[in-house]
């Protein structure tokens, strides 16, 4: 399959964009949209690109499991405060409140537990598409995006979890920026290195006729 190597780049740097642009008010969850459906279609191309599925599969994966646990975490959130509310109907009725009241509880910290574990998961599967394109594209770039997103991962439970994230979409953005197709062969100056010039070797200047009689 023929594969548009500037086009796939070109989508999944505007995909990676929008994504990163997700906690803006307002429109931000719409950005994030967005971006999601155009990093999907990049890396489906780049998987064709590069001849390795899994970076598609990965990717999907990865996206999976962000939906369970944005579902997750919703449905825990939405049980306890029903629990919270129902205990309250019930003020008059002290065990009947405090039942309810743990019961909200447990239905939150269990909606975050298990929004937390397959959050981790989705970090996991999204690491292993970037260590793939840092293989395949040479971008140290890449293998730092994923180190920072597993370990921002980790660590949402507190508030640097989350400034780690960013700074790894930062990094993505810059090794699909980066990216150079598999044919690129990088420029060979014909002397030095391109910093600097260097003069080509000297030939002997050629002996004339009186130099060649002298020397006889």
């Amino acid at each position: 399959m023929n594969v548009n190597f500037q086009y796939s780049k070109t989508l999944a740097i505007e995909g990676a964009v929008l994504l990163l642009l997700g906690p803006i008010p307002v429109v931000g969850w719409i950005l994030a949209i967005i971006g999601v459906i155009l990093l999907l279609k990049a890396t489906k191309e780049l998987s064709y690109y590069y001849q390795d599925e899994s970076i598609n599969k990965n990717t999907w994966t990865g996206l999976k499991y962000y939906i369970v646990a944005l579902v997750a975490l919703a449905v825990g959130v939405g049980v306890g405060i029903a629990s919270f509310a129902t205990a309250g109907l019930f003020a008059g009725a002290p065990f009947t409140f405090a039942a309810g009241f743990v019961g909200g509880l447990i239905a939150i910290f269990a909606g975050l537990a298990v929004a937390f574990a397959f959050y981790l998961l989705a970090a996991v599967h999204l690491r292993k598409v970037y260590d793939t394109l840092a293989q395949k594209t040479g971008e140290a770039s890449f293998t730092t995006a994923s180190t920072l997103l597993l370990i921002g991962a980790i660590l949402t439970i507190i508030a640097i979890g989350v400034i780690l994230i960013i700074i790894s979409w930062i990094f993505i953005i810059i090794g699909l920026s980066s990216m150079k197709p598999k044919d690129y062969q990088p420029y060979t100056y014909p002397y030095g290195n391109g910093n600097s010039y260097t003069a080509p070797p000297t030939q002997p200047a050629p002996q004339t006729a009186t130099d060649q009689n002298s020397t006889a």
